[in-house]
């Protein structure tokens, strides 16, 4: 890419971030309640990316070469723990990437 079509490209993509980061505000009111539909997509749609992930993550994983599936099996349980203790999907979720980012090197 020449250095014209990097700026217009990093201007788009910065362009779009903001739309999407701004339009809530725009659209919903502070004035009027939050509709129902996206209170609910708000407390559902983190849970589902969340299970997407993990259905993607283990998707290639096979139990009868390599590790076994054992670093995987580590962190998802790992994560289940973290997120009981301390009920928040974040910390939970970097906590299991980085167990399993350690287990990966250690298995």
């Amino acid at each position: 890419m020449t250095l014209t079509q990097q700026i217009i490209t990093i201007g788009l993509a910065a362009a779009g971030t903001m739309t999407t980061r701004f339009l809530p505000f725009l659209v919903f009111s502070p004035k009027k309640p939050t509709p129902k539909y996206i209170r609910y997509l708000g407390k559902a749609l983190p849970l589902a990316v969340f299970a997407m992930l993990i259905v993607y993550c283990l998707k290639d994983v096979s139990f009868l070469t390599g590790s076994h599936g054992i670093p995987e099996a580590i962190a998802i349980a790992a994560t289940i723990a973290v997120h009981v203790w301390r009920r928040n999907l974040f910390f939970s979720c970097v906590a299991g990437t980085a167990i399993y980012m350690i287990l990966i090197h250690l298995i």
